[in-house]
């Protein structure tokens, strides 16, 4: 084993990215570990490969911000790894491994309450299609966040995304709205920005 991941490829990161900067509004991408990178000028691309990494940035950028989407799958979870770990090679044996995990920080409950009052976040819920939309209204409190973005699991690493987007009381997203079925993550990063700025949360230019 030489690290543990998962499916994320940061195409709706990018997306999301660059249709901002098309749109004129002031973009910087914190892009973890991934191919995928954006192409147009106006993106200011900032690079990061843990979770620590991007908390630091977060702490850095967030009162530079308007709008903060976290859409990156960040780790959950983190290996407990020793100095005496890192200045040796686990030899492969026949014998089992047990990898003891420890919590990473909460990084948008973290950014919610570090924010301004003008400040509107908007978070993502990867979830099991059957249980998504209660889960995302329950991430939408515990969170204490504008808006969530609830997508199926199969969606990860997928270049169509099928979401629907809760508000919290003020929003003007009580009820929801849905995206018309599964369409191209390209495509949905429009439909997002659109509702972003129908309900007053567009940034500074």
């Amino acid at each position: 084993m030489r690290y543990i991941a998962n499916r994320s490829s940061g195409q709706l990161g990018v997306a999301l990215a660059e249709e901002a900067a098309q749109r004129g509004w002031r973009v910087i991408l914190l892009l973890g570990p991934t191919n995928t990178a954006p192409t147009l000028p106006g993106v200011r691309l900032i690079r990061f490969q843990s979770t620590a990494d991007l908390e630091s940035a977060l702490i850095e950028h967030l009162s530079w911000c308007d709008v903060l989407i976290m859409a990156a799958a960040v780790a959950d979870y983190r290996p407990i790894i020793s100095e005496s770990d890192l200045e040796t090679k686990c030899r492969r044996t026949t014998d089992k491994m047990v990898i003891e995990l420890s919590p990473t920080p909460d990084l948008l409950a973290g950014c919610a309450d570090r924010r301004r009052d003008d400040q509107t976040i908007v978070g993502f819920a990867l979830e099991p299609r059957a249980e998504m939309i209660e889960s995302a209204r329950r991430k939408l409190t515990r969170k204490k966040i504008d808006m969530v973005v609830a997508n199926p699991l199969e969606t990860m690493d997928s270049d169509q995304i099928e979401a629907t987007i809760l508000g919290r009381e003020g929003t003007g997203l009580e009820a929801g709205r849905s995206t018309p079925g599964a369409i191209a993550k390209t495509e949905f990063a429009g439909w997002l920005l659109g509702v972003l700025e129908e309900t007053a949360c567009a940034p500074r230019r």
